[in-house]
């Protein structure tokens, strides 16, 4: 049986500037880095765009790879912390652009509010905060335990458990005013 090369040992290469297991790298997780993205930013449009930004970011990024934990945890924090600092761009650049370009600023709303989400749980999750949306596309978007969310996102078990259950009483009011209507 072939033995296929761990990711670390793939990830050590690739930040000592070897290609070849940078592209194996990319060709084994591209998918997980982009369906992750989706999941935090709601849009595939962004998705797309914040998973080439990170994929452009990643020969340096796995500079600091330590090996501390699997390739797999440290690639989640990476998009997480990616989405993260689009996110506070994006509120910078609109607190910033106030006023200015408001004909802009709308017809990109009217472009993002029209995009189709593919399921209804990727639509309620543009609705959930930045936290509690973090916290269900790890558990449910990547089935990963409370406890593997919890070491990506540098938090305790109790307190995804706890945001967990916030979700849960999100959605079900999302369910319920969508019932109404």
């Amino acid at each position: 049986m072939l033995m296929e090369t761990p990711d670390e040992i793939l990830a050590d290469a690739a930040a000592s500037g070897d290609r070849a297991a940078f592209g194996q790298l990319l060709a084994r997780h591209y998918d997980r880095i982009f369906s992750l993205s989706w999941r935090l930013t709601g849009t595939k449009t962004d998705a797309e765009d914040l998973t080439q930004d990170i994929c452009a970011a990643l020969p340096a990024k796995l500079q600091s790879f330590r090996g501390q934990a699997r390739f797999s945890t440290w690639l989640y924090r990476v998009t997480v912390n990616a989405a993260h600092d689009r996110r506070r761009r994006r509120a910078t650049y609109a607190r910033a652009t106030t006023g200015w370009g408001d004909w802009e600023t709308a017809r990109q709303t009217e472009i993002s509010e029209g995009a189709t989400a593919t399921d209804w749980l990727t639509q309620a999750m543009t609705q959930l905060s930045p936290e509690l949306r973090d916290t269900v596309a790890l558990t449910l978007g990547e089935d990963l335990t409370q406890a593997e969310a919890a070491a990506i996102l540098g938090l305790s078990e109790g307190t995804i458990a706890w945001r967990m259950a916030e979700v849960k009483k999100h959605l079900r009011r999302i369910a319920e005013q969508e019932a109404i209507q």
